[in-house]
């Protein structure tokens, strides 16, 4: 499938990608933007405010209630966010997508099985799943990706058991079967290649609730753990600070919000792409 990626692409979804590409470019080198360890302290220099607020240049962005760098922690927090966000829903998209592919293709009780436990999942409130989880075990970086990761998978399989049953049935899967094709060859060759772009747009429908939710459980306590630190941790911190030293939270708040809303736009705008209805549709309406 062709289609521009600059030359038709709006203005938001321009601003959105070019935000996710400065978020993984800080959360993979943003450590290197000031001398400090993430969990490096100075009581001396508690709630230092940011430059711009009449602070110090030693702390760009100012200090927390332990005299940690903001900054540092920050580029920090955002490569453990990043880090659960990613495999997060890698997780999920996989275990989801093979789950739809066995359903699609077995039919029959397997089918009914999967489906039913698709539907016990989207009833049970993630959230109290994770919360339930974390607070009974001890909390630990695998054990939250683990967790997200598992937040979203009923959504591929869905998705993903509708698009093989709709692909299965072209005439030339079935002239493959009649040949003698193994089901490897069908599925490998002809069912997952046709079935990409659901799970591609899916991923990133899924990405900013997964970070969102990662957020969640660290800013309650249960996710990440000092002395790593991610983002929600770091809102978390800051919390009862709101008055006098806002920026705590208000920096890491804004990176979550702008990433999230920036991953749904271009996810948004993927979709339609990726859909020739919707895209036809696009095209006839202008």
């Amino acid at each position: 499938m062709r289609f521009s990626f600059f030359r038709d692409m709006p203005l938001a979804v321009r601003i959105s990608i070019g935000f996710v590409i400065l978020f993984v470019l800080f959360a993979l080198f943003g450590g290197f933007l000031t001398p400090y360890d993430f969990r490096q302290t100075s009581l001396l220099d508690r709630y230092e405010p940011p430059v711009f607020l009449g602070g110090s240049w030693d702390h760009v962005l100012g200090t927390d209630g332990r005299g940690r760098d903001l900054l540092t922690r920050l580029a920090m927090g955002a490569k453990v966010t990043l880090l659960v966000a990613v495999f997060g829903t890698l997780i999920g998209a996989v275990f989801g997508s093979l789950l739809g592919l066995i359903a699609g293709g077995r039919r029959g009780k397997t089918d009914t099985l999967i489906m039913m436990a698709v539907d016990v999942q989207a009833s049970v409130p993630i959230i109290i799943v994770a919360l339930f989880v974390l607070a009974l075990f001890k909390s630990s970086l695998l054990l939250i990706v683990i967790m997200v990761g598992f937040s979203g998978w009923e959504n591929y399989a869905r998705l993903v058991r509708a698009s093989t049953l709709s692909v299965r049935e072209r005439g030339y899967v079935t002239a493959e079967r009649v040949l003698g094709a193994s089901a490897a060859r069908i599925y490998l060759r002809y069912i997952l290649p046709n079935i990409f772009n659901v799970i591609l747009v899916q991923f990133t429908i899924n990405l900013p609730l997964t970070v969102l939710l990662e957020t969640a459980l660290s800013f309650l306590g249960l996710g990440v753990q000092p002395p790593m630190t991610s983002l929600g941790q770091i809102m978390s911190d800051g919390r009862d600070r709101l008055m006098t030293s806002w920026w705590l939270t208000m920096f890491p708040g804004a990176i979550i919000f702008f990433l999230a809303l920036s991953v749904s736009i271009v996810g948004d705008w993927l979709r339609d792409q990726l859909d020739p209805t919707l895209r036809n549709a696009g095209r006839q309406g202008t």
